[in-house]
């Protein structure tokens, strides 16, 4: 039996936007995965720069530009990148801009999947890697090498809070003509804006604080040098590293109120600090600010009052102890994550850096009782509560 209805005919791919004299506030979701030109004229001049267009997504989209356009101005830079995830910038920028037989330089207290590349994944491409502590410039100087090509450091490293001498591997790299790679995840440009001091390169985990809420995944990169911005996106667009629109949709929202989740997160983060200073049961506090904080004084130059949202504490009892304070804070999410609008508890030792060998861990000052914190904005006495109870717990258990 057929169906004799008239079938419109515009209903695949013939309908027009409608015609409007006003503009949306907010930015539209734009998934199409490909964009139509007019003629191949056209679709050349875009190709080779002549005019502004998209082809297709992997090689940019709208809703990528715009988040990455933003964050430009938060750095002060621009041609900034988006790509698929945190790691997926790092990877980017060393596997963009290295070639088997160069040599990178390391901080050795790098993201733990960031050990990882190094370690295990650059190698095995030909490139060499070592480490050296970031908090002593002169370190860099005695492991620079004839083929060292780049230096990669965090500002603050993850989870032990150290500082970097930034200023000082700047001075290092400028005299030997290697490529200062910072990943500014942690401090974000509200704290401090790499570029300004010296760096080649800013990264960052767009996921984290700038995104604010858990729910994207998305890595940012810029390049000071123009070849050399070049040359990461083609490896981003080569290998597949594309954002996803909707995430990147989601990551403008956020940066809407990244200042003031900053500034709310950092202050409770100071007074969160300096409770568990005083809370029997914790053995040390980990926050640059501190004037414990072995970085303290290049902390105050560098940040300023910028502490940061991030803290770390150790407490009695061990993997005991540990498990116990996580369980006396249900209502407080455990989880391998950072720079959600709430506070975040995570466990280097069975996350971040579980690859790492007990030797290895106890070296960097991660033991079974170190925790690391991502404070957020909610009410201080709550926090300090839930924290009171866990500390509680873990020294209950550690007898």
């Amino acid at each position: 039996m057929t169906d004799d209805r008239a079938i419109p005919e515009n209903l695949v791919r013939r309908a027009p936007m409608p015609a409007s004299v006003s503009r949306p506030v907010v930015t539209p979701i734009m998934p199409s995965v490909v964009y139509a030109s007019e003629c191949p004229d056209e679709l050349d001049a875009q190709y080779e720069g002549r005019v502004k267009g998209f082809t297709y997504a992997r090689e940019g989209h709208p809703n990528a530009e715009v988040l990455a356009s933003k964050i430009d101005a938060l750095e002060g830079a621009e041609g900034g990148l988006i790509v698929g995830s945190g790691m997926a910038a790092v990877s980017a920028v060393l596997l963009g801009c290295l070639k088997a037989g160069d040599h990178v330089l390391g901080g050795d207290q790098l993201y733990g999947r960031s050990l990882r590349l190094m370690g295990q994944d650059l190698p095995r491409l030909g490139i060499s890697t070592s480490l050296a502590d970031p908090t002593d410039a002169s370190a860099f100087v005695r492991a620079m090498r004839p083929e060292t090509r780049m230096v990669l450091v965090e500002l603050v490293s993850n989870p032990t809070l150290r500082v970097a001498d930034i200023p000082g591997i700047a001075a290092v790299c400028r005299e030997h003509g290697v490529i200062l790679v910072v990943d500014s995840t942690f401090s974000t440009p509200r704290a401090f804006r790499p570029f300004e001091h010296g760096a080649d390169i800013v990264i960052h985990s767009v996921t984290k604080l700038l995104a604010g809420h858990s729910d994207v995944t998305l890595g940012y990169v810029a390049a000071r040098d123009p070849a050399m911005r070049k040359a990461i996106y083609d490896f981003a667009v080569t290998t597949g590293m594309t954002p996803s629109p909707f995430d990147c949709w989601l990551a403008e929202r956020g940066l809407m109120s990244f200042h003031l989740r900053y500034d709310r997160a950092e202050e409770n983060a100071k007074a969160l600090a300096e409770h568990l200073g005083g809370l029997p049961g914790v053995r040390r506090v980990l926050y640059p600010l501190r004037h414990d904080h072995p970085d303290h004084n290049r902390a105050a130059a560098l940040l300023g009052t910028r502490g940061g949202n991030m803290l770390s504490f150790e407490v009695e009892g061990g993997r005991a102890g540990a498990n116990a304070l996580t369980r006396a804070m249900a209502d407080l999410p455990f989880a391998p994550t950072l720079g959600d609008i709430g506070t975040i508890l995570s466990h280097s030792a069975s996350s971040s850096h579980r690859a790492l060998s007990p030797e290895a861990r106890q070296e960097l000052g991660i033991t079974e009782g170190f925790f690391r914190i991502s404070v957020g904005v909610e009410d201080i006495e709550l926090l300090k509560r839930d924290f009171s109870a866990g500390v509680a717990a873990a020294k209950a258990a550690a007898g």
